[in-house]
């Protein structure tokens, strides 16, 4: 906080929020920033446009990329082996050749997997699913499934979503005669293992629009070249929508190919001819709304995970590649099932976990790390997420599994990197890996005290560092008289939403309270007013007993609310804050400034008592001092303007 260029409001939030992160206000935009001319053009709001600017896109040909990026290059100028592995693939389907699919139990594994089974089924050859067991297996091809496979008289295996750091598996392919196509996107070893072909992001040139594939994406650039090369319409109409599924649900970054091929297959999503699609968006209470990646993320994509996480994928890969919808309907109600025993589950581990944590008061560890041996290996990294959004610390949370070992899950705030922890305490476990905000391992129980012991310290060292600060960071001001369908209407011009182009995070101040009410699952709702406009707000799990302020700022997500046929716009709450009235305290780098709105004024004080003030209005600042055109004046009135919600 207090980074060059960026002003902080000191934070206020209510005593009865869990954590109290600060509000890292926006930069003010300069009054003439390159381009910026050109965006008025695009038919977008003042705050949109803010918004865009902000992210980067200060050009109406950049802005133009996102809304309509370019059409995906020749996938072979981008993947070595791609025509080695089509080649394999074409031969396959021609001799009708029994080949093994060996994917990953969660949605883009299980995704990726349905496509290529659901793809070379269609073009002639006879794959099969095969896919570890969560709780007996563990990740990835192991030695052996390539035995029972070979054993079987398998002689061609694809691995999706998995594969490149199977060393000891395509090791023991090799020696069985056993060729191995691999698709991955996890880390590349210093050394390949074995195999026939691969396609990895990282083999592509630096800057490809393919870098940012899933395990489905490369699946899908695998089916997608071998069903040009077939001319069949309908698999590449399966395979596009089994991507889309499989990218929303893996959180794959939007950008390059993956926007350009969601925004080209979203569309159509909602009439796929795949049954069991057309399953999930009936029991998902989906039929009269548009299948958007929101609706994909938050209502289709769980049902998947649910079955990776509590029961057997090849569930999935059947639900997603039958021709006959009664079946797919009855696979769909298992898919259901288990998606409702997963929410039980999670609920019932969240209660008992927080529990523990809260038993310690306030002198809890920087680093929650929780045991508990009946607790499910598939759903404790859902609670964890759970727990580092109440308490804000990193959290592990262990289960029993078996032999004197526990499993775990991690999670952890931005910020706090999971991977560099977790090596850092190499020593200690049996395995690990991960990425900076989640991660797993395993570990003996006689060691859990010292890694919790080594882990706080590393908590507590994240805790006392600028790193720490959990900001919520708004990206534009939006007063909620904006808050109207043609504002939502512009929104939805910038979906899909997703990692490296997220969902925007507005903010409106001066909000005013007329009701609150506490919703089961403890849902706060709120209904809010700012002038002659009143709108419903929703806070998804803040739980506990709220006593509000009069008046509000809220940092939110905008949405479209439907129930019982009705639509209506909603705010999703991230936050909130007593408004500051006409004043309030600015940080900047190590000064502190105190600022008042004075009728049409801005008055800023400094430490020293010495005052500024500014004319201020729709468009305009004048600063009534000699000093006025100063690049830091200028810069510090238009953060107290933007701070105080008169500038987008």
């Amino acid at each position: 906080m207090g980074a060059l260029g960026r002003s902080a409001l000191l934070p206020l939030t209510p005593e009865q929020r869990p954590t109290t992160p600060s509000w890292q206000l926006p930069a003010a935009l300069p009054p003439e920033a390159p381009g910026a001319c050109a965006l008025d053009g695009l038919g977008l709001a003042e705050p949109l446009l803010a918004l865009l600017r902000r992210r980067g896109y200060a050009t109406a040909e950049a802005v133009q990329a996102l809304l309509d990026p370019p059409a995906a290059p020749d996938p072979a100028e981008h993947f070595p082996h791609l025509a080695i592995a089509v080649e394999r693939l074409r031969r396959a389907c021609r001799q009708g050749e029994a080949l093994a699919i060996c994917g990953d139990y969660d949605a883009d594994g299980m995704t990726s997997t349905a496509l290529l089974v659901g793809v070379l089924g269609h073009l002639g050859a006879k794959p099969r699913a095969a896919i570890p067991s969560r709780l007996d297996d563990g990740y990835g091809l192991n030695p052996g499934m390539v035995e029972r496979l070979a054993g079987e008289g398998i002689a061609l295996l694809v691995t999706v979503d998995n594969g490149i750091a199977a060393r000891e598996a395509l090791e023991r392919a090799q020696q069985l005669g056993v060729e191995v196509i691999v698709t991955d996107h996890h880390t590349l070893p210093p050394q390949l293992p074995p195999l026939l072909a691969l396609l990895h992001p990282a083999t592509t040139p630096e800057g490809s629009p393919y870098r940012g594939l899933a395990g489905v994406g490369l699946a899908y650039v695998l089916a997608r070249a071998l069903a040009q090369q077939q001319r069949s319409k309908r698999a590449l109409a399966m395979a596009l929508d089994l991507f889309c599924i499989g990218t929303i649900a893996d959180m794959a970054p939007l950008q390059g190919v993956n926007r350009r091929w969601l925004l080209d297959g979203l569309p159509r999503l909602k009439t796929s001819p795949l049954p069991g699609l057309q399953a999930l968006q009936q029991l998902a209470g989906l039929d009269e709304a548009p299948l958007d990646a929101g609706a994909v993320g938050f209502q289709i994509a769980p049902r998947i995970n649910a079955v990776g996480r509590l029961g057997d994928p090849q569930l999935v890969v059947e639900l997603l590649t039958t021709d006959e919808p009664q079946r797919a309907l009855e696979l769909a109600h298992a898919c259901e099932q288990l998606n409702r025993q997963r929410r039980e589950l999670c609920d019932a581990i969240e209660a008992e976990a927080r529990a523990l944590v809260e038993a310690d008061g306030q002198q809890r560890s920087p680093f929650l790390l929780l045991a508990q041996g009946h607790w499910h290996h598939g759903v404790i990294g859902i609670v964890a997420a759970r727990l580092v959004e109440h308490f804000g610390l990193p959290v592990a949370l262990l289960a029993s599994e078996g032999e004197g070992r526990l499993r775990a899950s991690v999670r952890a705030p931005q910020g706090f990197a999971v991977d560099a922890a977790l090596a850092a305490c190499d020593d200690l476990l049996e395995r690990h890996g991960g990425h900076p905000a989640a991660g797993g391992f395993t570990v003996r129980a006689e060691r859990v005290a010292a890694l919790h012991e080594r882990l706080n310290q590393r908590a507590q060292a994240w805790l006392q560092s600028d790193a720490s600060l959990r900001a919520v960071r708004p990206e534009a001001h939006v007063p909620l008289s904006a808050l109207d369908r043609n504002f939502w209407g512009q929104v939805q011009r910038l979906e899909p939403f997703g990692i490296a182009h997220p969902t925007p995070l507005f903010w409106s101040s001066y909000c005013s309270v007329e009701q609150q009410r506490q919703l089961r699952g403890g849902h706060l709702q709120l209904t809010l007013r700012q002038g002659d406009t009143s709108l419903r707000a929703i806070a998804w799990r803040w739980g506990g007993s709220w006593t509000l302020p009069k008046e509000v700022d809220v940092a939110f997500h905008l949405r479209l609310n439907r129930w019982q046929g009705e639509e209506r716009l909603q705010l999703e709450l991230v936050d909130l804050r007593p408004s500051c009235s006409d004043s309030l305290v600015l940080r900047r780098r190590d000064r502190r400034y105190w600022v008042s709105r004075q009728q049409d004024h801005l008055v800023i004080r400094n430490a020293d008592g010495e005052e500024l003030r500014a004319r201020c209005g729709p468009g305009r600042l004048e600063v009534e001092h000699p000093d006025g055109e100063h690049p830091y004046v200028r810069a510090l009135f238009a953060d107290a303007a933007t701070a105080l919600g008169l500038a987008a």
